[in-house]
């Protein structure tokens, strides 16, 4: 059997950080198993259904490279072949037309509830009322159990008594989502439906359906919520809930890939693993059942893995970027890029490295913070005018080399390092964050490092 997988969201909004780990859990298991991941979008709700929510899923998916086989399938579209599989199952005795009223619907409901059991239409043995209008209903199992042998939360069973005669087709004619799934599932060859845990009762609905069709129903495998911190559900209280929040928070995509396959799957051990490495590993039965818990910490170190091995020149076009949405000062790609570089290990995110990289990118005069004023004594103006001259002798301006004069001219001070450092800093930085002085002044160069302390003397 060739192995088919689906991620089927409705575009009703953003795609959800939820969502993006299920398509990633479909992805991974499509490609170990050498079969196709399918994407199919559920725009089936015309009132909530919108081009921009479209577009934004698959700028999501796209941006965590989550890319989909074959063409995307559009539900509503196919709203006649779904209407087809309802007639049919009225031919094969599995649907039937009901022609109750509204208030006789909920009527019959409240009786079935009373006793217990599920809605039973009267109609679901046969009748005819020509002309008059009525929706299409599925006949229920009447007797046993639904099982679904789930191939995460193990075999779910809910008794036939217990389903509804569900209805497939409204009385306008539209499908109902059930009836949708089944058949979008069935004719795209989908054999494994890996989805989140709040669709679980659906599959004993979906079972029937296609059971009524005597078609194999896929495989199940229902995956727990994501949870935030305090382990409630996830809302907008724990912070970013869309993928697209992520993206602005500087997090690269691989690194949220990563981090979304290790919630709530356990390959057995620590190791951060890319998408590619992660495909040979991926097993389905290693998923837990209980819900996993968003940890931003946990997020920043795996994103700060990733950015240390991340390309310079793409930090720098991601750095860029950032810097020109914030209307901060910039640079060229080159110097960016060796920025980048120098401080991207030093990094969580692309904020983060923009933090890091201000005091290079900042234009004198300096602005100065209280705490870096009050280290520019007359006494250490005078020290840093020597330093000046000693410095401007290097003929080597690189971090090893620079490091060493600072260290020598601090024995022939005198003193120890922590009589010029601090106040050296604040000269070039301003109070800025700033890495080690060595590669401080390398990465400021001679003729600006030079300037700034100049400024100070």
């Amino acid at each position: 059997m060739s192995v088919v997988t689906r991620f089927a969201p409705s575009p009703t909004g953003y795609l959800h950080i939820g969502g993006a780990r299920t398509a990633l859990f479909n992805w991974l298991f499509a490609r170990k198993m050498g079969g196709r991941y399918l994407l199919r979008i559920e725009d089936t709700d015309r009132a909530r259904s919108t081009d921009a929510a479209i577009a934004a899923i698959i700028d999501g998916l796209d941006w965590l490279g989550l890319s989909h086989d074959g063409e995307i399938t559009y539900q509503f579209s196919r709203a006649a072949r779904h209407r087809e599989a309802a007639e049919a199952m009225i031919a094969r005795g599995t649907a039937f037309r009901c022609y109750c009223s509204p208030d006789e619907v909920e009527t019959l409901r409240a009786e079935a509830h009373e006793q217990g059991r599920a809605l039973r239409s009267p109609w679901r043995d046969g009748g005819e009322r020509p002309g008059a209008p009525h929706v299409i209903r599925l006949r229920a199992p009447d007797d046993g159990d639904v099982l679904n042998a789930d191939l995460i939360q193990g075999d779910v069973r809910i008794k036939a008594r217990d389903i509804d005669d569900l209805v497939l087709l409204r009385a306008d004619g539209t499908p109902t989502y059930m009836l949708s799934v089944v058949v979008d599932d069935h004719d795209m060859g989908v054999t494994h439906v890996i989805r989140g845990d709040d669709h679980l009762t659906n599959a004993a609905r979906q079972i029937p359906i296609f059971r009524a069709m005597a078609w194999t129903p896929p495989k199940f495998a229902h995956v727990p919520l994501i949870h935030g911190e305090d382990g409630k559900k996830l809302s907008k209280r724990h912070g970013a809930q869309a993928v697209h929040e992520y993206r602005d928070m500087g997090y690269l995509p691989e690194a949220v890939a990563a981090y979304l396959m290790r919630l709530g799957w356990s390959p057995g051990h620590d190791d951060i693993l890319s998408k590619d490495e992660a495909i040979a590993q991926f097993d389905i039965g290693q998923i837990g059942k209980g819900p996993a818990r968003l940890d931003f910490k946990k997020l920043d170190f795996v994103n700060a893995h990733f950015m240390g091995q991340a390309d310079d020149a793409r930090l720098a076009q991601l750095l860029g970027d950032h810097l020109k949405g914030k209307g901060e000062p910039s640079a060229n790609a080159r110097t960016l890029a060796r920025i980048a570089g120098a401080l991207k290990t030093r990094a969580k995110t692309i904020p983060d490295l923009a933090e890091q990289a201000r005091f290079v990118l900042a234009k004198r005069p300096l602005p100065f913070t209280d705490s870096a004023k009050a280290l520019l004594s007359e006494a250490f103006r005078a020290r840093l005018a020597r330093l000046s001259a000693r410095l401007s002798a290097e003929s080597a301006w690189e971090h090893g080399p620079l490091g060493a004069a600072l260290k020598a001219f601090a024995t022939e001070e005198g003193v120890g390092l922590g009589q010029i450092g601090p106040g050296l800093r604040a000269a070039l930085t301003g109070g800025a964050p700033a890495p080690d002085l060595g590669l401080a002044l390398e990465l400021l160069g001679r003729e600006e490092a030079l300037a700034r302390m100049s400024d100070q003397i």
